[in-house]
């Protein structure tokens, strides 16, 4: 298979995953609408009361805003895109004929992983920019970021929900079934992961825990991890490597149920 096929491929499942609309809408949802209820109530509280409580914007508003969407809400809407990609084949009934078609198995698995990675950016992305326009819209005198933390910003948004996404769609591929990875990894973001990052009798192995990984990349700070669990020092080789072992092992073990599947 040579590059231009392989870009065809991965051009057919973005469209495919843009014209779900139930799942891009739910997933911009998601993204925006915390975002934006956040600098809302924000503004309101400032309005009413400039004395106790800063502007909606500026430097403040700025780090609250990119942890939500970065640690919160992000991977929420990053898991429905890449259940979606993983799964959706095998629940709609057309994996059949895909198989057919002669593609190998693991090339159609591996389209669905950067098809389902940049439809995540791009409702990322659209999320970033609300970030941004209530930094400095609402930011009346005070500080605003910078324009390099700006950047670093964007990429630790992007980094977080790419790699939860990629994560997705090697688990919903190894699953077959779209509700039951869904639960399992909100449940896993949501529940299970601040849980063991709180359990102190698991010493250095609470650097295992993927929220964990991502967060030591974060520009902002996030406090107690953003309310994901107790901070878990470690180095960046040190996220560097669980980041990877996360991804390997999972689109590794979706390639391999992708290929070994019964059509």
């Amino acid at each position: 298979m040579n590059a231009t096929i392989a870009a065809q491929m991965m051009g057919a499942d973005f469209l495919k995953l843009r014209k779900k609309r139930g799942t891009l809408i739910w997933a911009l949802v998601l993204a925006l609408a915390p975002v934006l209820i956040f600098f809302i109530v924000r503004a309101a509280q400032h309005s009413s009361n400039a004395i106790e409580h800063p502007p909606a914007g500026g430097l403040s508003g700025y780090t609250d805003a990119v942890r939500l969407l970065a640690m919160f809400f992000g991977p929420l809407a990053a898991i429905m895109i890449g259940t979606d990609a993983g799964a959706g084949d095998v629940s709609a009934g057309v994996f059949r004929d895909l198989v057919v078609t002669g593609r190998s198995r693991v090339a159609l698995f591996a389209s669905r992983v950067p098809a389902a990675v940049g439809l995540c950016w791009l409702v990322i992305g659209v999320g970033y920019v609300l970030v941004i326009l209530g930094t400095y819209v609402l930011a009346s005198a005070a500080p605003t970021p910078s324009g390099t933390l700006l950047a670093n910003g964007l990429g630790f948004s992007l980094l977080s929900t790419g790699v939860i996404c990629a994560v997705a769609v090697g688990f919903a591929s190894l699953t077959a079934s779209r509700p039951a990875a869904l639960t399992v990894l909100i449940g896993w973001d949501l529940v299970a992961s601040p849980i063991l990052a709180n359990i102190s009798s698991l010493g250095s192995s609470r650097k295992l825990v993927l929220a964990q990984a991502v967060s030591h990349f974060s520009p902002v700070n996030l406090g107690d991890r953003g309310g994901r669990g107790s901070t878990v020092t470690m180095s960046g080789a040190t996220g560097v490597i669980v980041l990877a072992v996360w991804l390997l092992v999972f689109l590794a073990l979706g390639a391999w149920r992708t290929r070994t599947m019964d059509a």
